[in-house]
């Protein structure tokens, strides 16, 4: 991945269970048309009792996001989910702090 652009393009078709912290997040995403997002907002306690596939986390990149990020995939591993990291990792390499804000424009 070299560019937002590819890295929604392959987020879109990867078929994995994306998981947000919240509305903005997965609307932001949505508007890439990408789907199967999990929003964590509305549980505290950041269950992952009902996940049963690979997943990618896409907490924000900021203190409680990655405090969060860390969280869930501590719960997730514990039952043998995979997170694929590569796409947080890619925002990290783009200086990408916040789920919400990213937008690609096209041409």
């Amino acid at each position: 991945m070299e560019t937002l652009e590819d890295w929604a393009k392959k987020l879109k078709t990867c078929n994995k269970l994306i998981i947000v912290e919240g509305k903005k997040d997965k609307q932001a995403l949505e508007n890439l048309g990408i789907n199967n997002i999990l929003t964590f907002s509305n549980s505290p306690h950041y269950s992952c009792e009902n996940i049963n596939q690979e997943v990618v986390i896409l907490t924000d990149l900021d203190k409680h996001g990655k405090k969060l990020y860390s969280i869930i995939k501590k719960n997730l591993q514990k039952r043998g989910i995979k997170v694929d990291k590569k796409f947080r990792e890619f925002l990290f390499q783009k200086k990408i702090s916040h789920i919400e804000g990213i937008k690609i424009n096209s041409s």
